[in-house]
């Protein structure tokens, strides 16, 4: 964004950039920028806090008024990242015939509907709807357990979309779960990864299917890199 910032400033338009990483800001120098030390994915620092965010927007527009730039000023509020997983309880098993993650997306659905009907949205959607989830995890599943992930039928082909819709289904009925203020986004990316039948799977796919020589990309973006 701080380039962009220069291209248009160039048009004639005048930018505010609100910075994630101060180096960068610095080093990029643009026009004008708030830096907001807040956890990555959270430009506007708390979830649902409209005065908190409202304060953020009111600072960076505020820098439109510097006579002259690069400016680059610190939001007076800092915000860690919290990584420990939520806490966060599965509903029981009910079929154990069914692959244990499948059985365990099947037990979130009433979460989710509940996270969809209270919101009117959802980030499910790239490549399958809710109802699919659990037969993108049977799927996985079984290139974990050494099918051919080339003959698996993969929705529209698109493997990477289909774990994040996964992993976005998992986290929108989490928040029904939960209770207290919205965690970070990598507390419930642990919770996910760390904690959950369906992570396990989509990394026990994901390894599978470097070793067997998908292509990068194909693999490498079915879990964050660190994973």
């Amino acid at each position: 964004m701080s380039v962009l910032a220069h291209i248009f400033e160039a048009a004639g338009i005048a930018t505010v950039v609100l910075s994630s990483v101060r180096e960068v800001a610095q080093k990029v120098a643009p026009p004008r920028a708030l830096h907001c030390e807040f956890p990555l994915g959270r430009p506007l620092g708390i979830p649902n806090d409209v005065e908190f965010q409202m304060d953020v927007i009111s600072r960076a527009f505020a820098l439109l008024n510097e006579p002259s730039g690069p400016v680059l000023v610190d939001h007076p509020v800092v915000i860690e990242a919290d990584e420990q997983p939520v806490s966060c309880a599965i509903p029981p098993r009910f079929d154990a015939t069914l692959p244990p993650s499948v059985d365990e997306a099947r037990g979130l659905k009433r979460a989710y509907d509940r996270a969809l009907e209270r919101r009117g949205v959802t980030s499910v959607g790239r490549c399958i709807t809710a109802d699919e989830v659990p037969n993108a995890l049977a799927i996985l599943h079984a290139i974990a357990n050494g099918q051919d992930w080339t003959t698996a039928e993969i929705p529209g082909g698109n493997v990477m979309a289909m774990c994040h819709d996964i992993r976005t289904y998992y986290e929108e009925a989490a928040l029904e779960l939960i209770d207290g203020p919205a965690p970070g986004g990598r507390a419930m990316e642990n919770w996910f990864f760390e904690t959950t039948e369906a992570g396990k799977t989509v990394l026990g796919a994901r390894t599978a299917m470097k070793d067997a020589g998908a292509k990068f990309p194909m693999w490498f973006y079915m879990a964050p890199g660190n994973r």
